[in-house]
């Protein structure tokens, strides 16, 4: 979409992740990523931790479930996401603001691990034919076979 910010994140998971659900069944999973940066100090020269940066983060339905099921606190994971700001008020009036990440997708990062990936299973979908399916063997529409045998350049072809 327009005028959104996207985001990449690698770091490690806080705490384990939290799965709600909405009044409406949708499931929510609301974590917290900290990225630190690698600095190099000159004064002692060697490499130190900078700063670490704490990134909110909501994953909605399918990828909330998967993600509260498949990590926990100190995973380390890439995070990608859109960037927005949540805005509020307090009872007292005071106006607050913060921001999250709106995830569209996490991947476990194996710079220092091993994965095994497990697909979840998806519910089939109905299987309805429509009604001029010229494949469909029950289809009313179908044309018959041509009468001598099925042979000649107005037969179909054998697959």
């Amino acid at each position: 979409m327009r005028n959104e910010l996207p985001l990449t994140v690698i770091g490690n998971l806080v705490d384990d992740p939290e799965l709600r659900f909405t009044s409406a069944g949708v499931p929510v999973a609301r974590f917290t990523v900290a990225s630190t940066p690698r600095v190099f100090d000159r004064d002692t020269n060697a490499w130190r931790d900078g700063e670490p940066t704490f990134m909110d983060c909501s994953a909605w339905r399918q990828l909330a479930e998967n993600l509260a099921g498949s990590v926990s606190k100190g995973s380390r994971v890439v995070v990608a996401g859109r960037l927005r700001t949540d805005r509020w008020e307090t009872p007292e009036g005071e106006k607050r603001s913060r921001m999250v990440l709106d995830v569209d997708d996490v991947g476990a990062s194996m710079t220092f691990a091993t994965v095994t990936i497990t697909r979840t299973a998806r519910p089939a979908p109905p299987r309805e034919t429509a009604p001029d399916d010229p494949w469909a063997t029950a289809s009313p529409l179908r044309p018959a076979a041509p009468a001598g045998g099925g042979e000649g350049p107005s037969a179909e072809p054998p697959f």
